[in-house]
């Protein structure tokens, strides 16, 4: 085999040394109180927040993960039957059933949120610079 598959195997030295670089401020953990930043951080970076153990917040935002998990299953899963819908894959009475499903599961969803006073944009996390976890 002549070619490398390393994707890295035409980076230089420092081409490397800055992903590296990059990959350690990506996962450096925040102390919690401002005073213990470097002074050069101090001005750049804002201290990581403390947990709040708060029960009725902790429960809050774990219904709010556990059913961000599930419209993010459930929306992929859509994109999948849509698919395979448009590569003809599937029987007339398929379509139906597998259309009638999810239809059913986002109605269930939207119960749910409202149920525990969330609604579907509450389930869309900001990811950063990376955007939303959820298409709009």
């Amino acid at each position: 085999m002549t070619g490398s598959t390393d994707p890295s195997a035409g980076a230089g030295p420092d081409r490397r040394r800055e992903v590296a670089d990059a990959a350690r401020r990506a996962f450096a953990v925040l102390p919690a109180r401002a005073e213990e930043l470097p002074d050069a951080d101090r001005r750049t970076h804002q201290p990581a927040r403390r947990l709040r153990a708060d029960p009725e917040t902790v429960e809050r935002d774990l219904v709010t993960l556990v059913l961000t998990l599930v419209e993010l299953l459930r929306q992929l899963m859509e994109r999948q039957a849509l698919h395979r819908v448009d590569q003809g894959d599937l029987t007339e009475e398929q379509e139906e059933r597998l259309g009638l499903t999810l239809m059913l599961l986002h109605d269930r969803m939207v119960e749910l949120c409202d149920h525990y006073g969330l609604t579907l944009e509450d389930l869309n996390l900001d990811l950063g610079p990376l955007g939303t976890l959820l298409p709009p």
